[in-house]
C-alpha cells in the first residue's frame, strides 16, 4: 500500500475527473452524431443510460480511493507527518472530485440528451 503515500495521490483525483469528463462529453457528442436517442423517450434512452453507468462507476471509483487514502493516514506512525499529509491530501482531493462528478453529471442524465 506503498502507492497511497505516493504524491501523485495529490492530482490524481482531478486527473481521473479531468479524463472522465472529456469521455462524458465525447460519448454524448458522439452517441448524439452516430445515433441520436428518439427525443419522445425525454431522458430514458440508451445514451443517458452509458452515461450514467460510467458517471456513477467513476464517483465509486474516486470514493473507494478517498476511503483508502484516509485510512492509509491513520495507519502512518507520528514521525511520518509526509506521508499523513499526502494521504489527507489525497483523500480529500479524491472527495471532492467525487462531488464534482456527482454534480456535474446528475443533469446531463436528467435532460434529454441531443437537444
Amino acid at each position: 500500500m506503498l502507492w497511497l503515500y505516493h504524491p501523485l495521490q495529490i492530482p490524481l483525483g482531478l486527473i481521473v475527473w479531468g479524463v472522465w469528463f472529456i469521455a462524458l462529453y465525447s460519448g454524448l457528442s458522439v452517441g448524439c452524431a452516430v445515433a441520436p436517442p428518439d427525443a419522445a423517450a425525454g431522458p430514458w434512452n440508451w445514451l443517458n443510460a452509458v452515461l450514467g453507468r460510467a458517471s456513477l462507476a467513476t464517483v465509486a471509483l474516486l470514493l473507494g480511493l478517498s476511503a483508502l487514502c484516509w485510512r492509509a493516514s491513520r495507519r502512518v506512525g507520528k514521525d511520518e507527518r509526509a506521508k499523513r499529509f499526502i494521504a489527507r491530501v489525497g483523500a480529500s482531493v479524491h472527495l471532492v472530485a467525487a462531488l464534482a462528478t456527482l454534480f456535474i453529471a446528475l443533469p446531463i442524465v436528467g435532460l434529454p440528451p441531443c437537444v
